[in-house]
């Protein structure tokens, strides 16, 4: 199946088993590929990270995660202590992903708090996107800006605009994200074309809550055969939340649909 790769974030297992069982439940049942989802301050930390990588056993790390309010927009903060301390916690979080193998960092940015504000001065941000990056490159990571509804990639144009000053880039595709936007995903895939690294995917059942792909109308064949247009060789990774679904087997289930739907297209 070319170079791409089928897995789950452990973030689908939020509230169920902490990181370093997640890692361990899914590569014992054969997950090749997923993104860790680090939620608290001590999973920041390189000596977690060695945990998970003894945990996780033959199976890849494609990204990190973090819990965007811990520190994410203080990376754009004007206060220097501010900056200071958030770039001394996101070097932990490189340094774990450098530990684990991790070759992208999913990335939210400034949270949208103050709605009436607008984040449209791409040459200024898109500057401090390109320090981060090349902070990022000091641990051989690169930076995947994902679409997010109340984060700083709410709508499509923000991407190409940072993009153009900050050209190391690259793109996390959350289809869930762009429905709550209020868009569908194309607008997005196509902006982020050939930086797209890492997709999430969900489905949505009849009553409009979020479930495992496989379970709602979600057309994944479509979504993959637009993936391949655009030359994507990343990771599509399972993300839903621990009430999306029952029993944790159906998580696994999930990921051999899906993987079972790639294959046909990514050959």
């Amino acid at each position: 199946m070319s170079d791409i790769q089928v897995g789950v974030s452990t973030a689908s297992l939020f509230k169920r088993k902490y990181n370093e069982e997640s890692v361990a439940y899914l590569s014992e049942h054969g997950i090749p590929a997923c993104e860790i989802f680090l939620g608290t301050y001590r999973e920041y930390k390189p000596e977690f990270a060695a945990l998970l990588k003894k945990n996780k056993g033959e199976m890849a790390v494609h990204s990190v995660h973090t819990l965007n309010t811990h520190f994410e927009p203080q990376l754009f903060s004007a206060n220097p202590r501010a900056l200071e301390d958030a770039y001394e916690i996101a070097e932990n979080v490189l340094r774990s992903a450098q530990v684990l193998g991790a070759k992208y960092y999913t990335f939210h940015g400034v949270a949208r708090v103050k709605r009436k504000i607008t984040y449209n001065d791409y040459e200024k941000i898109g500057g401090m996107y390109s320090v981060l990056c090349d902070k990022c490159a000091e641990y051989g990571v690169q930076l995947a800006l994902e679409n997010v509804e109340w984060a700083h990639y709410n709508h499509p144009g923000f991407f190409s605009g940072v993009k153009r000053f900050c050209p190391a880039l690259k793109g996390t595709l959350d289809i869930k994200q762009a429905r709550e936007a209020g868009e569908g995903y194309d607008a997005y895939l196509e902006e982020m074309g050939t930086d797209i690294v890492t997709v999430h995917v969900s489905d949505i059942d009849d009553c409009g809550n979020l479930c495992l792909p496989g379970r709602g109308p979600v057309d994944f064949k479509e979504l993959f055969v637009k993936l391949a247009a655009v030359g994507f060789g990343g990771a599509v990774l399972i993300e839903v939340y621990n009430e999306n679904y029952g029993k944790d087997e159906e998580l696994i289930a999930s990921y051999e649909y899906l993987k079972n739907v790639a294959e046909k297209i990514f050959k």
